[in-house]
């Protein structure tokens, strides 16, 4: 069937997000601007198709694309107009190809003409992210005419596609339009038939699946490890089975990550080691366990006892990940096996050996310091922020969509984080580290999913309050667990601390905030958590609509204080 249109700029962009909704886009988060309007009024179009979601704040709404896409492993498109509206992406950007997540990002611009001339509201927008972008370019002006509209369906096709292959992150498409930009006739008069069109636009994405013999090298060696790193596979269960099998086959203990869902999944492996960062720092401990070779599964985690442990003894590495990145920052004696880990083909012998020395001499040291751990947080009532991530690894609900925010909740889950077999799935920004998006991101993890939490502390999420502003098109529930200790926990942590003045003002950056104002200006539930028993009555069930603070303030000296002093004596039980 023929259709007609009387306006160039509404044909061209009928037809990327038609060809974009062909290709599986269920989602397109929309910042207001003028330059945009041919793209938003056809994203507008494709609703119920594709999610159209419009979100004031820039930087905000580029956080909360990343959430929805880290939350549903799919593309998720980002559109702006033009000016220093794309800028405020940037360090989105940055996270997305961190940590290897698929962003289309649509910046709109005025036409070359308009350009170098002092016109409002433009900038150079070509190449604005730098070398960030898995692939990027500026789109022709709209033509109507068949053979521009075929090269239009065929860059977005390939832009669908270098999103995803061979490693997710970001393609930067930079639109230019001419006037007039609402959809009013402008002398256009085109014609064409959208179904014969469109035939050939498939999602097709696919990845190549071979398996992989495991290096006859690893079935040789009793005193390797496997460090299960920062990770949010695309199906969790089936990532933490297939490194289960690998441990159980070449009986070598799992060091599991707190970011690592393996901890969530605890009952798949028995040779699970979570306190490895607290037994590393026994000095004579950590010699015995010196390995001769290890297994690293995605990124290196946290840990900075685990890396100069590592540093220290200079085992042969095999790091496996399916992406092109070099996951090495150690610079050892690495190679990188370009696959994903449940592609290996793991075959043991059908005589299992018994466990050797080596990988008693783990677990026991596992099940000594977890039973300290455990024994001094149960006993504990002070609100020591460190007991918030212990507490959260025992009482959410199952499956409960968890986001982790940077600095000192990262490091907590880290230390404390307990196995469990909730299959809670852990999220987090772990490609750049930043704080900033914090609570943009979470929420859009937790749109239209199960009821989701927050582990964050006050700065982090004052740094990102217009995240709140989404609060009325945001669906579902977020619980955001606060530690306000009152400014940066984690630069007590470090030689800085001892030296105030400059200290305090530049480092620990006190804001004395009041939350419970701040959330009513937001129209945000707040509530102020006194005790571990209140906070766990709050936290299972968990509400099933709104955003929710519950806020716990704790003294932040003391806490570093405590670690300082404690970390160090759990590796010595």
């Amino acid at each position: 069937m023929l259709v007609a249109y009387k306006n160039v700029n509404q044909l061209w962009a009928f037809v990327l997000t038609e060809t974009l909704k062909r290709l599986g886009l269920t989602c397109a988060v929309i910042c207001p601007g003028s330059r945009s309007t041919p793209l938003t009024v056809a994203f507008a179009q494709q609703v119920p198709d594709i999610e159209a979601i419009s979100i004031l704040d820039e930087r905000s709404a580029a956080f909360f694309a990343l959430g929805v896409a880290k939350a549903t492993k799919r593309p998720v498109a980002l559109v702006c107009t033009s000016g220093t509206a794309g800028a405020n992406f940037y360090p989105a950007v940055i996270e997305a190809k961190e940590s290897r997540v698929p962003l289309l990002v649509l910046t709109t611009d005025r036409p070359p003409e308009l350009r170098d001339c002092h016109s409002g509201q433009t900038i150079d927008q070509v190449k604005l992210y730098g070398s960030y972008p898995n692939w990027q370019t500026e789109l022709a002006l709209p033509s109507a005419n068949m053979e521009m509209l075929a090269y239009l369906r065929q860059m977005v096709i390939y832009a669908w596609e270098r999103m995803q292959i061979s490693t997710p992150g970001v393609v930067h498409l930079n639109i230019p339009f001419r006037d007039p930009l609402a959809p009013v006739p402008d002398g256009t008069d085109f014609q064409f038939d959208p179904e014969e069109f469109f035939t050939a636009v498939t999602n097709t994405i696919s990845t190549p699946y071979s398996l992989l013999p495991t290096p006859p090298a690893w079935q040789n060696c009793d005193r390797g490890v496997i460090i299960a790193g920062v990770a949010q596979p695309q199906n969790p269960e089936n990532y933490c089975r297939a490194i289960a099998k690998l441990s159980q086959t070449l009986q070598w203990p799992v060091l599991a990550e707190g970011l690592s869902p393996l901890r969530n999944y605890a009952d798949l492996n028995p040779y699970l080691i979570s306190t490895y960062d607290l037994i590393l720092r026994n000095q004579q401990l950590a010699k015995q366990l010196a390995p001769e070779m290890v297994i690293q599964v995605g990124d290196m985690p946290t840990s900075k006892e685990l890396r100069t442990w590592l540093n220290a003894t200079q085992p042969q590495r095999w790091v496996i990940d399916p992406s092109n990145q070099n996951l090495d920052p150690l610079h050892g004696k690495t190679t990188h096996l370009r696959i994903s880990v449940d592609t290996l083909d793991i075959r043991g012998s059908d005589d299992q050996n018994s466990p050797s020395e080596y990988l008693q001499n783990w677990c026991i040291a596992e099940a000594k310091v977890r039973a300290a751990v455990d024994q001094t947080l149960t006993k504990m009532e002070d609100l020591f922020e460190g007991k918030a991530a212990w507490l959260l690894s025992q009482i959410l609900p199952p499956e409960t969509p968890f986001f982790i925010a940077n600095s000192m909740p990262v490091r907590d889950v880290e230390y404390f984080w307990r196995p469990n077999n909730l299959r809670v799935r852990t999220y987090f920004n772990r490609g750049a580290n930043g704080i900033d998006g914090t609570l943009s991101t979470a929420l859009g993890i937790a749109h239209r999913q199960q009821s989701s939490v927050m582990l964050t502390g006050d700065l982090a999420l004052l740094h990102d309050t217009n995240g709140f502003l989404i609060r009325n098109k945001f669906v579902g529930h977020l619980t955001i667990v606060l530690i306000n200790n009152n400014g940066g926990g984690i630069f007590e942590m470090l030689p800085i601390a001892k030296f105030d003045p400059p200290f305090e003002e530049f480092f620990g950056t006190p804001q004395d905030i009041d939350f419970a104002q701040l959330c009513a200006t937001y129209g945000v539930q707040h509530e102020l958590i006194t005790s571990w028993e209140e906070l766990q009555g709050k936290l299972n069930p968990l509400p099933t609509q709104g955003i929710r603070v519950l806020e716990l303030q704790t003294n932040r000296k003391a806490d570093a204080k405590w670690r300082q002093e404690n970390l160090g004596k759990f590796g010595h039980c």
